[in-house]
């Protein structure tokens, strides 16, 4: 199971801070992510950043059981 860390929007949506979940892409753990969660963090994914180890991940990038996937909202400021 790959590790998700909810930041942000995505962690108040979510109503959680992380969790595991299992999932052969990041286009599939989207899935899952929306169908535990529902339609509000659907609205806030649209607007995310995906990154696999810290590397931004495409709906085809294949997860391995150890990658950890950070929900990243646009930020604001600086």
């Amino acid at each position: 199971m790959s590790e998700v860390r909810y930041f942000a929007a995505a962690a108040e949506a979510a109503g959680s801070n992380g969790e595991s979940l299992a999932a052969t892409t990041v286009g599939e753990l989207r899935e899952l992510m929306v169908e535990r969660h529902g339609e509000e963090l659907d609205r806030v994914l649209t607007r995310c950043s995906l990154l696999v180890n810290g590397v931004r991940g495409e709906a085809d990038t294949v997860l391995a059981e150890t990658d950890v996937v950070d929900v990243l909202p646009p930020f604001a400021g600086g």
